[in-house]
């Protein structure tokens, strides 16, 4: 791939080549006949818990790693509740309002568990369903005081949180999962308000599905960036050095105190950068920096939004590609064999 860095001026950005970019476009076509030993990629991981994942893809092209990104918005499969069954509801929400919240709550159930539904199927399966259930009533809360106003404590049940969906097991679903990981993820998300009188019951399936079928099946937010580089070209002192500091995000520019008692800028942690190009607003500094973004160096985001952990979604995606590659590969060589 053609590597160097994205010059962003005042207007417009700038494609710069290195002297390194060049070799490596020379090199090129030895690398892919196999006679050169020139360096692969490099994956660094930067931060990785269950709910979140920073990794630097180094030397690879951004077309690799946007693949990635659409793997996991559009093919990496999730569990999400697809129909509802509404035997009353007298709250003020609509049915289908109500039955596209429940669509949007994000559930623990492990999608690795379950089979993809058949669309001509009638009956709901342990292997490929999971059922829920909304029973609740707004009515007087009899704990509340004389003079209480507050409508929330008045009357109880005044919230309806996914917390109140029960989990009705189907088939010998109670002998493989446990309560606890059939449940919503988060436990505080409104689904509706009610007044005194007001009722819902409802039945719900969630099923596996697709992001590139529906946004609720997406297992979480995923995007990327080139890595950003800020380099002063002149000394930036006093108020000028201040105000250069305000332009970046925070951590970008610290002040420092040289042995002389003067206060410059000085380039801190440029990674954490937003490139906004806020310093060409000012004349008197706009021409003190340089700012790039390098084009071989990708920061990947991955934020789980569901039952599977942000390092076992990217895991899912590379799964889903290697089994693209295989499946292109197949072909080729049938292709091949027919020809002979």
């Amino acid at each position: 791939m053609d590597t160097g860095r994205l010059k962003m001026e005042e207007f417009q950005l700038v494609h710069e080549l290195d002297a390194n970019s060049l070799r490596k476009r020379t090199e090129s076509k030895d690398k892919r006949t196999g006679d050169s030993d020139t360096d692969e990629g490099e994956i660094k991981i930067m931060n990785m818990d269950d709910a979140e994942l920073e990794i630097d893809f180094i030397g690879f092209h951004i077309s690799l790693v946007n693949a990635y990104r659409r793997i996991i918005l559009a093919e990496v499969a999730t569990m999400a509740i697809e129909k509802v069954y509404m035997y009353n509801n007298t709250s003020i929400v609509q049915d289908e309002v109500l039955a596209h919240r429940l669509g949007l709550v994000p559930l623990k159930v492990d999608p690795r568990f379950f089979e993809f539904r058949n669309k001509d199927e009638t009956e709901w399966g342990a292997q490929d369903s999971v059922k829920y259930e909304l029973k609740v009533r707004c009515c007087k809360n009899p704990q509340a005081g004389p003079d209480e106003t507050n409508p929330d404590v008045m009357y109880s049940n005044r919230k309806v949180l996914s917390s109140q969906l029960k989990w009705i097991p189907l088939g010998n679903q109670t002998d493989i999962f446990k309560e606890a990981s059939m449940q919503p993820l988060h436990d505080d998300i409104l689904l509706a308000k009610m007044n005194k009188g007001h009722e819902i019951n409802l039945e719900a399936y969630a099923v596996k599905g697709l992001g590139s079928d529906h946004a609720k099946f997406q297992p979480g937010l995923c995007w990327y960036r080139m890595l950003p580089e800020v380099e002063l070209t002149r000394e930036v002192e006093g108020e000028e050095a201040d105000l250069l500091q305000k332009c970046f995000s925070p951590g970008v520019i610290d002040i420092v105190t040289t042995s002389e008692g003067k206060r410059v800028a000085k380039v801190n942690d440029a990674r954490t950068d937003t490139c906004s190009r806020n310093v060409f607003q000012y004349e008197n500094i706009k021409d003190s920096v340089k700012l790039t973004r390098k084009t071989d160096h990708v920061i990947f985001y991955v934020e789980s939004q569901s039952a599977l952990k942000s390092h076992e979604i990217l895991e899912e995606a590379v799964s889903i590609m290697i089994g693209k590659c295989d499946l292109l590969l197949a072909e080729i060589d049938k292709h091949m064999e027919m020809e002979t």
